[in-house]
């Protein structure tokens, strides 16, 4: 069997395993975190945070401008849900029941079996390990369920919190891309941060 087909392979079933899952993605939970779908019900919370322009400074969309604009496009992610182009999950703190942001898989590389983890957080949230929290969960979600063998994440440079998210999550830089993302009118560096299924665990048990 060639490499190309073995990877086609690969690549098909870990795909159709995602779409599966997240066309009606499970209910995880942590410390303080509740990871569900995310519905029409959390226009308001997510507007609240989405025309933010400081949470926005660093991601690749701009702030939203009306609170309409946000419910569009929460419809448009139940499209993506069922046809399984979106891979994010809701975090809604436990002790409110108050919608924050959003943690999942932005992308997949089929070829070494790793996906690049994103997330976002309402700026009342900073500061207190909480993006940390819903990565790990999202992470050992995709190592237990999907098979993963490793993830990796990017941030803009200058976005020295989101680097310290991906650190706590054992991951470890990678290396700057210069010019590499155009975004909002202008060409971006980038840095990325890797970590392998192994070095992932290794580090989880050295904070125990």
């Amino acid at each position: 069997m060639s490499i190309f087909k073995v990877f086609s392979q690969n690549k098909n079933n870990l795909s159709e395993k995602v779409a599966k899952i997240f066309a009606d993605p499970p209910t995880l939970q942590t410390e303080r975190l509740i990871l569900r779908k995310i519905v029409k019900e959390d226009a308001e919370d997510m507007y609240e945070y989405s025309c933010d322009p400081d949470v926005t400074r660093y991601l690749t969309w701009s702030p939203h401008t009306s609170l309409r604009q946000t419910e569009r496009y929460i419809d448009i992610l139940q499209k993506k849900y069922a046809d399984g182009s979106f891979n994010d999950w809701g975090l809604v703190l436990r002790e409110t029941g108050k919608f924050i942001g959003t943690c999942g898989y932005t992308s997949f590389d089929y070829g070494k079996n790793t996906a690049e983890v994103g997330y976002v957080l309402s700026k009342d949230c900073w500061g207190n390990g909480l993006a940390a929290e819903a990565a790990k969960r999202v992470m050992e979600f995709g190592f237990e369920t999907f098979g993963l063998d490793g993830y990796f994440a990017k941030h803009m440079e200058g976005n020295d919190a989101s680097a310290r998210v991906m650190q706590k999550c054992g991951m470890k830089f990678e290396g700057l891309h210069r010019h590499s993302m155009y975004i909002k009118g202008e060409f971006k560096n980038i840095v990325v941060y890797e970590v392998t299924r192994e070095e992932y665990f290794e580090a989880k048990n050295r904070q125990k």
